[in-house]
């Protein structure tokens, strides 16, 4: 190690592909989690394979796994890699084309066979005709060296090979300078009752640690310094993650039970996983037969005084809808957590898009006004479902979380808020009637919303269902001039939202310049990346990033029209662009990406460079 030269890096971004079965999000994630240990701050971003189990070898079947840390803030996955792994020739091919030039490939040669190489469409073998000058290509084995690591423990050769992860882990370790510790403490736990997988695994991590250290061939390794982060207790967090914790504090704060209904769908599955682990806060979880059942038990669950939630992605949120209307018409607090994924249809399942903005706000039958929040990265999850729930309970109302497969699966350093950090939400029952009074359910107060009656309750007795009400009295009605006043006092009930919820602030830039940058969503990191870069060109741009699309913040028009121009960034087609247009009466101009992929900081600058001109 003494003969190793060791350069300083302000920050690193690493890509792991290879088949789905090769374990790069595993591998990924271990090098995260040791990055987030050491103290690096880090942006995450997986890429799965859109098909389950898609054949192996092709570029259909690759798996990724991005990582940017740095000793600086980092705000985005990346850009472009600094270094990419490539466990066989389709990792290659379709990883290649966002490599730096210069930057380092690490290749199994195993992975680049005759077999590997036609079924990823490679005529030539790309790490040996030469095609490949200008990058720091580094060819190792890593099949036939993660085999003699382990040749003498009792496995078959498949569950040896399912080790070679762990080999790349190692030497990417001893490359950018990280203890094995992190990794040794998982796999023991992990396999603590398979000792020759446990071993195996723990061979291969140690022999690709050593062959970095001990192979002439490398002469530099490389060091990424802690970085400077506000003082206190720090995790690694998940969008889904930080979402399932960010429920579990809105019920205990609120003092209500929890009841999660869901029917699995990528991306948002994991929540009803994690939210399982979690009954001994009194939660209840169910897995319903379908995305109908499961929003109805938690409409129930709603009706009967608990917190109901559910979880899903775009086409569960199309069968929704009926049950949406329904639980606008009751005006009970409901979450209903839309984790995007591309589509229309099935779509794209494991690609990212922010394209449910239009259903969110008006994707339902008749005048079915609901309030929308978003969150902005895997952490702020934790405080955009906080928030929703507060508004649902307090504002007796159905409320849409928007996340995404980006932020879901994305990953970044998250720190721990104390009990004291977040603001009790009060709730509010109906009290028993005496002496003879009539309940009243669609009696309101100072924010319109009506009581919340629990069954049972003496003398609370109301009729229910989805035929349109009278006011006050909650009687079925029928009348023209009824139907319209009470279409106008729910949308008047969710406007009236903005009169509870902060003003809009910049995220950075000046109050007053030649362009605003207005983004909601995942699209956080790339814009907030972009106009720190802009202004430290001296450009006159600002970045506002909304967490409340239904109803907007009170000045948020004022804010925009501080400005020359408005660009509004979104992986979509053009959603909250026609909304702010339609709303505010400004040329805001659309910048799109529709590929299943964040936008990258460098197409942002670029277009807005062209733009200001």
């Amino acid at each position: 190690m003494s003969n190793k030269h060791i350069e300083v890096l302000e920050e690193v971004v690493i890509k792991f592909a290879g088949d789905s079965g090769d374990g790069m999000q595993l591998t990924g994630g271990q090098f995260t989690n040791t990055a987030a240990l050491f103290g690096n701050d880090l942006g995450t971003f997986p890429d799965f394979p859109a098909e389950i189990r898609a054949p192996q070898g092709t570029v259909a079947g690759v798996s990724g796994y991005q990582l940017n840390f740095g000793s600086k803030e980092i705000f985005t996955p990346g850009d472009k890699c600094d270094v990419l792994v490539a466990m066989n020739a389709a990792a290659l091919k379709v990883n290649l084309y966002n490599l730096k030039k210069g930057g380092i490939i690490i290749a199994n040669t195993a992975g680049f066979d005759t077999k590997n190489l036609k079924l990823s469409g490679y005529e030539k073998n790309p790490i040996e005709d030469g095609s490949l000058e200008g990058f720091n290509l580094i060819k190792v084995d890593v099949t036939r060296m993660t085999r003699d690591a382990t040749e003498d423990i009792q496995l078959g050769i498949k569950e040896k090979d399912r080790c070679k992860n762990m080999f790349v882990l190692g030497f990417l370790y001893w490359m950018f300078d990280r203890p094995l510790e992190n990794t040794i403490n998982f796999i023991n736990g992990k396999f603590s009752k398979l000792a020759e997988v446990r071993e195996a695994n723990l061979r291969a991590l140690k022999a690709g640690y050593n062959y970095g250290d001990t192979t002439e061939t490398f002469t530099t390794r490389y060091h990424v310094e802690k970085a400077k982060m506000e003082p206190g207790t720090y995790r690694n967090i998940m969008g889904n993650q930080a979402l399932t914790l960010g429920m579990v504090a809105a019920a205990q704060k609120s003092g209500l039970p929890l009841f999660l209904g869901a029917y699995p769908i990528t991306p948002a599955s994991e929540i009803l996983h994690e939210l399982a682990k979690y009954k001994n806060f009194g939660i209840r979880t169910f897995q319903a037969e379908d995305e109908i059942a499961a929003i109805c038990s938690a409409i129930g669950a709603s009706f009967g005084g608990s917190l109901g939630a559910t979880t899903t992605s775009g086409p569960g949120m199309a069968l929704k809808i009926e049950a949406m209307g329904l639980a606008v018409m009751l005006e009970i607090p409901l979450l209903i957590c839309n984790i995007q994924r591309g589509g229309p249809s099935t779509g794209l399942p494991t690609k990212t898009e922010q394209a449910d903005l239009l259903q969110a706000l008006y994707g339902r039958n008749g005048e079915c006004p609901m309030p929308v929040v978003a969150a902005k990265s895997p952490a702020d999850c934790f405080y955009a479902v906080f928030e929703a729930v507060r508004i649902a309970v307090q504002h007796m109302t159905p409320v849409i979380l928007l996340s995404d497969g980006y932020i879901a699966n994305g990953a970044e350093p998250w720190k721990y808020p104390s009990s004291s950090d977040l603001e009790e939400i009060k709730v509010a029952f109906a009290k028993p009637m005496e002496n003879g009074e009539k309940f009243m359910p669609y009696s309101r107060d100072e924010k319109l919303a009506r009581p919340w009656a629990v069954p049972g309750t003496k003398g609370l007795e109301h009729r229910i269902g989805g035929l349109e009400k009278a006011n006050i009295t909650g009687n079925i009605s029928y009348e023209p001039e009824n139907h319209e006043f009470m279409v106008k006092l729910r949308e008047e009930k969710v406007e009236r939202i903005a009169d509870y919820i902060p003003l809009q602030v910049l995220d950075s830039g000046p109050d007053k310049g030649e362009l605003l940058i207005l983004g909601w969503g995942g699209t956080y990191g790339s814009i907030k990346a972009a106009a720190k870069d802009l202004q430290d060109e001296g450009y006159k741009v600002a970045h506002a990033h909304l967490r409340h699309l239904k109803p907007f913040p009170k000045n948020l028009g004022e804010l925009l029209n501080n400005y020359d121009k408005v660009i509004i960034p979104e992986i979509n087609n053009g959603q909250l662009v026609k909304v702010i247009r339609d709303k505010y009466m400004i040329p805001a101009i659309a910048f799109n990406k529709i590929q299943g992929l964040p936008i990258m900081k460098a197409e942002l600058v670029s277009a807005i460079k062209e733009l200001i001109g």
